[in-house]
């Protein structure tokens, strides 16, 4: 569904615009709402469509709760997950405390990953992609595998 990079802004309310082809395929779809919650493992929030997050709950609700790791997977996930109407304007209201979490401050990357999109503030962004193609390019790490295997 999703896929492709955008930079936008943040206005002073904490809004932020979803870049206009990712609205059209929300629209499309008939969804207005995005449930947003930080990502596990970097300093991120991920955005789902409603439909896409249905399905996430679900199988975040079928771990047991008698798992202390499933437990801390809840509260990760399920624990920052917040609901984010579409405007009028097709903007998204993203919640400060998920903003302070993750660094999010004013300029944002908004990647598109298939059934979500990822926000980044735009320098730990920077910082954080460059690490990445510079092991992706050395060879020596698990992710070049992946990729070779993949014969792209």
């Amino acid at each position: 569904m999703f896929r492709g990079f955008s930079a936008v802004t943040i206005d002073a309310k904490g809004r932020l615009a979803v870049p206009a082809r990712f609205r059209d395929l929300l629209g499309a779809r008939g969804v207005s709402t995005l449930i947003m919650t930080i990502s596990p493992w970097d300093r991120c929030i991920w955005a789902y469509p409603l439909p896409e997050w249905e399905e996430i709950d679900a199988k975040l609700h079928a771990l047991p709760a008698a798992d202390p790791e499933a437990r801390m997977a809840k509260r990760v996930v399920l624990g920052h997950a917040t609901d984010s109407a579409l405007d009028a304007q097709g903007r998204i209201l993203m919640p400060q405390e998920l903003r302070e979490l993750v660094g999010i401050e004013r300029r944002t990357v908004v990647l598109g990953l298939g059934n979500k999109l990822e926000l980044w503030d735009d320098e730990v962004w920077q910082r954080r992609r460059g690490e990445w193609l510079q092991e992706v390019a050395s060879g020596t790490t698990p992710t070049s595998a992946v990729l070779a295997s993949l014969s792209l």
